[in-house]
């Protein structure tokens, strides 16, 4: 069994993972004034939750998107597991075609996605991770990553919206009643909810009509199942999919 984490700008993701199965998928809160050991309270507690032994781990690996934190979680998790911890990065085989002008520039998030999304669905393929931002990363049907397309996630978008302006709200992201809101607070679900979906499907065609064929959807991280639902495009939910792509790169290396 191994544990599996991927740090990202909001949220870091801890996992399990034996053999093939992922045994769960948590969420803990990023911290960047956090110290190595609250981290390793963070890890400990989640591995307690479902009953997960120090003793039956055999190592781990972490991707991570916020440099500043990856050693102070990599220590973190080497405190509470007893074993040397894998961190994505360079020097570590990926398995990768990445024909992007530097392939070295390839977010970490986005390599350890792609592996997952080649392995486990057809190409060509577009995966959608919508965390803190939202990235498009596009394979080919040769199963080469092409690039793809970053745009503000859906919560930077929501509270910039917020902290510009003078009467708008904070909300919570619960369905509109309708789509044209007859009240402030439905008007603005229903701009954040439907307006990214409504991103998504056209970002899916402009690519499909880019490439000449279509393509298979897959969608992950935090905001995805508050927008997925209503995109008319077929998209694929996949929430672990980036502890996939951890555990096949941890068999790699």
């Amino acid at each position: 069994m191994i544990l599996a984490i991927d740090v990202g700008n909001t949220n870091i993701e801890v996992g399990c993972i034996q053999g093939d199965d992922i045994l769960f998928v948590e969420r803990i809160h990023t911290d960047g004034t956090k110290s190595e050991l609250e981290y390793a309270i963070s890890i400990k507690t989640v591995l307690e939750l479902y009953k997960i032994e120090r003793k039956a781990l055999d190592g781990g690996i972490i991707s991570s998107v916020v440099p500043p934190l990856t050693g102070v979680i990599r220590r973190a998790a080497e405190k509470v597991t007893g074993r040397d911890i894998l961190v994505v990065g360079p020097g570590v085989k990926t398995g990768l075609d990445i024909r992007i002008d530097n392939p070295a520039q390839l977010g970490t998030g986005l390599v350890v996605g792609a592996v997952a999304g080649i392995e486990e669905y057809p190409c060509p393929l577009v995966i959608i991770d919508m965390g803190t931002a939202t990235t498009f990363t596009v394979v080919n049907e040769k199963k080469q990553v092409m690039g793809g397309m970053i745009m503000p996630g859906v919560g930077v978008a929501l509270d910039s919206l917020i902290s510009r302006t003078s009467q708008l709200p904070k909300i919570s992201l619960e369905p509109p009643k309708k789509l044209i809101g007859s009240n402030t607070v439905d008007c603005m679900k229903s701009g954040v909810l439907y307006g990214n979906a409504a991103c998504m499907d056209g970002i899916i065609g402009r690519i499909e009509k880019e490439l000449g064929q279509k393509v298979y959807a897959v969608a992950t991280g935090g905001m995805a199942k508050y927008i997925v639902p209503y995109c008319s495009t077929p998209i694929q939910m996949d929430d672990a999919l980036i502890l996939k792509g951890l555990k096949l790169i941890y068999r790699r290396n």
